[in-house]
């Protein structure tokens, strides 16, 4: 399948989307997965713009007992915009305490606020955070969140600082973290500003933009959290040296409810994979200069000396160490390049282009997909104004004049993977649902679920089911009147109309299926579009990696002298 384009386009948009994959291609859950970290994904594009634009992050209160309970609050100043940040602590207790969503009792609680936060509006924010569903968000906020330490890492360098030395590089490592997420809501949520409201020069405009800011203020506080009960318990007690400060990051957990924000999401998501391979054709066709050479060949050297130094053990997806040797080969191919280039050589066109051909089923996906992302990185310009496109109104509107032979040829043509796909109807073993228990999705097969109602959407099947009574229909009538008659497919007709034209908003998967990888999916969600670093999966559901591994701390930022390559940060000796 091509992609289509409008027929006034450019030249030179055209010779960008024929570098770009095929849906076919591209949207298989097991190439989604391979998608690594990149300059375009939320927490990266963050920091790249932080970094441009020098953001000031000050600690502005810390009334934090020796045990880790009390209040803090920073300020955040971006250009002309402030956004204050309280933070809610609490000495870590196992009553209450879950990194589900029915916890009721977390280390720290946060909420980005727009503007100075009034000592009234934090007094009502300390009150309305710990009710979470119940609660309401004071005007101007974004994001509600709430974080645990890693009870074992936290405390293993808390007590290294507080005997005046450094903590076990090897032992942190294993995690790479000192505190994890347990939530991050916005967009309405609570009563927080809906994105779309937010102006058009609204710094945390484009899409996660504030949900990861949050994240990186986790960090922040972990360290600053860390570094101030070392200092109570003793005055022996030495700073976190900044290498390993950069290196920590802040950790995340994921499950099963990412596959629904796929199904709930497909402009989002296709948006994002859009630009993502906007970015990579334009990296493709560069006919590139021996410095843009020495750049990719150096940032591979830091991957492979990143995946070789990886501690975590992975159960499904491939080993670092598996990468690694992938990577090796991929720097041998752009060595070669390179010293052809210094040599004067002549080189074929758009060799990049070239090289990416070639090493497809030679090397690991995963490899591949690390090459793209150093790629993208050789059009920083052009990827961070992609980036910032991201302000997506995802509001599908349904089009009840069509004609159904017309409804019919654009499900035809555009879910050809449904049809090729055996999907009869008892292959349909698996439910989503809502656990009772836990309040989180769930799957499970059919019989064991009972009559549960199904979260998920079964999109081939409701595709082929909708062509074959669309056949039934004279191709003249109109979809109003085939929706008079059938009212039950007016969801289905009317994500089939308000998607067409684009081309990566669902994977090419039948989710109900017991073959299919709820991981995948998460990973994608994960690594590629939130740019979590060693995912760990555990029973091909459930993923935790680190956010921010190796990003430069504030002081990097506000001083401008944060290194633009920071990811893939090598182990610090310290």
């Amino acid at each position: 399948m091509s992609l289509a384009l409008n027929t006034t386009a450019s030249t030179g948009l055209q010779d960008l989307v024929r570098q770009m994959r095929s849906p076919s291609e591209l949207m298989q859950p097991e190439r989604l997965a391979s998608i690594q970290p990149s300059r375009i994904s939320a927490s990266r594009a963050l920091i790249s713009r932080a970094i441009r634009e020098r953001w000031q992050i000050v600690c502005t209160r810390f009334d934090i007992d020796s045990r880790g309970n009390g209040v803090a609050q920073y300020r955040i100043d971006i250009g002309s915009w402030r956004f204050s940040f309280p933070v809610f602590s609490k000495e870590p207790s196992p009553e209450g305490r879950t990194g589900r969503i029915i916890g009721r009792s977390w280390d720290m609680m946060g909420a980005l606020i727009e503007g100075n936060l009034s000592d009234a509006d934090f007094a009502t924010t300390q009150i309305e955070l710990p009710k979470l569903y119940e609660g309401r968000a004071t005007p101007g906020t974004l994001i509600w969140c709430r974080s645990n330490r890693s009870g074992r890492f936290f405390n293993h360098a808390l007590n290294a600082l507080a005997s005046g030395h450094q903590p076990d590089v090897a032992e942190l490592a294993q995690t790479c973290y000192l505190m994890r997420n347990t939530g991050l809501d916005g967009n309405g949520t609570f009563g927080t500003r809906s994105f779309l409201s937010l102006e058009a020069d609204h710094p945390l405009r484009a899409s996660l933009s504030a949900q990861m800011l949050c994240a990186y203020m986790m960090r922040v506080f972990a360290q600053d959290l860390l570094g101030h009960l070392a200092r109570a318990a003793s005055s022996k007690s030495v700073e976190m040296a900044g290498s390993l400060r950069r290196f920590l990051g802040v950790g995340n957990g994921s499950a099963l409810g990412l596959m629904l924000f796929v199904n709930n999401h497909p402009r989002l998501i296709d948006r994002w994979l859009w630009i993502r391979e906007e970015a990579l054709a334009r990296a493709r066709t560069l006919s590139p200069s021996v410095a843009q050479i020495e750049t990719l060949a150096t940032l591979l050297d830091k991957a492979i000396a990143f995946r070789r130094q990886d501690r975590a053990a992975y159960e499904a997806v491939a080993s670092s160490a598996v990468v690694a040797d992938s990577l090796d080969t991929i720097r041998t191919e752009v060595r070669a390049m390179l010293e052809r280039v210094r040599g004067g050589q002549l080189q074929r066109a758009q060799p990049f282009a070239a090289l990416c051909t070639s090493l497809e089923g030679r090397v690991h996906q995963e490899a591949i997909e690390t090459l793209y992302s150093l790629l993208i990185e050789l059009v920083p310009e052009e990827a961070d104004a992609l980036a910032q496109s991201l302000v997506i109104d995802e509001e599908l509107t349904l089009r009840p004049d069509m004609r159904v032979g017309r409804l019919r040829e654009i499900v035809r043509n555009d879910y050809a993977w449904a049809f090729a796909m055996n999907i009869a109807e008892e292959a349909a073993c698996y439910v989503w649902y809502k656990s009772v228990t836990a309040e989180e999705p769930r799957r499970g097969p059919r019989e064991e679920v009972g009559h549960a109602i199904n979260l998920a959407l079964d999109l081939p099947r409701q595709v082929v089911k909708l062509e074959a009574d669309l056949a039934k229909y004279d191709p003249s009538f109109s979809t109003a009147a085939f929706l008079l008659a059938n009212p039950w497919y007016r969801a289905i007709v009317t994500r089939v109309q308000a998607l067409h034209g684009t081309h990566f908003h669902s994977p090419h998967a039948d989710i109900m299926s017991e073959g299919f990888v709820p991981a995948h999916i998460t990973r994608l969600l994960n690594v590629g579009i939130h740019g979590i670093d060693k995912t760990r999966d555990f029973l091909n559901r459930n993923l935790r990696g680190v956010l921010f591994h190796g990003a430069p701390t504030p002081e990097d930022v506000t001083n401008g002298c944060a290194d633009p390559y920071w990811y893939y940060p090598a182990e610090p000796t310290l």
